[in-house]
């Protein structure tokens, strides 16, 4: 978007902005990334939570579960003692990975930057 253009480009549910709402939760992206990166696209919910230090089980669920109902990644639930339970891309999913990966790329390759950024009040990062 261009300073000065066409209003409607300007809406909130413009498309830089929701692509940009995959961002909005720290845990969007990276439970995207790694599927992508780390598990080729499907992975069982204990082998994704193991994935992600940090993410509760129930954070882990909550944001799956809005990924699903927005369309990014597919329940595949198996018909087993006990239940398990797959989580894999969706077609959407992998073209919504693309642009995750340009951005965790451009980070590691400016890790050095980012190390000199201040860190939030908020932030775990020492």
């Amino acid at each position: 978007m261009q300073p000065g253009s066409d209003e409607e480009q300007w809406r909130e549910d413009c498309a830089p902005r929701r692509v940009l709402e995959l961002f909005a939760t720290k845990w969007t992206s990276m439970i995207l990334h790694t599927l992508h990166a780390r598990h080729g696209g499907l992975a069982r919910t204990g082998v994704l939570h193991r994935s992600l230090p940090g993410i509760s089980k129930k954070m882990l669920i909550q944001i799956l579960r809005e990924l699903e109902a927005s369309g990014l990644v597919e329940r595949h639930a198996h018909d087993t003692v006990p239940p398990a339970v797959d989580y894999g891309l969706s077609p959407l999913g992998k073209l919504m990975v693309q642009p995750i990966e340009l951005v965790y790329e451009w980070a590691r390759i400016n890790a050095t930057a980012l190390d000199s950024l201040q860190p939030r009040r908020t932030s775990r990062r020492r």
